[in-house]
């Protein structure tokens, strides 16, 4: 699936949620944050999530789903979906409750000086 249309249904889904959220180019896609802080995005073809850690195990037997590997290391907290794990409207709006249901709790990344 094409990031630009990945990324096209993730706006639409928090826009329909009324949540405000600000879209950025990140790691060569697009990037969702909401309260300054990552939510999900677009990558590498598929799509990352950034979900609990408590539950990342639990969600990596979900269809497409796999922990995510990024510059050789596994990013605690961020999976990487597949398409296929994604491509239902239902299924991407589960991703997108299990990013919004971690945001609170996540912590907002240190500001460049």
């Amino acid at each position: 699936m094409d990031n630009h249309i990945t990324a096209e249904r993730i706006a639409d889904l928090l826009t329909a949620k009324n949540v405000s959220f600000v879209q950025k180019k990140m790691f060569g896609g697009e990037c969702f944050m909401v309260d300054e802080k990552m939510l999900m995005g677009t990558y590498k073809g598929g799509m990352m999530a950034r979900v609990d850690p408590i539950e990342a195990e639990g969600l990596i037997s979900r269809a497409g789903a796999s922990q995510m590997i990024h510059g050789g290391r596994a990013m605690v907290g961020y999976l990487f979906i597949e398409p296929e794990g994604y491509e239902k409207d239902s299924d991407l709006d589960f991703w997108l409750e299990k990013c919004l249901g971690f945001n609170p709790k996540a912590k907002a990344s240190k500001k460049k000086a």
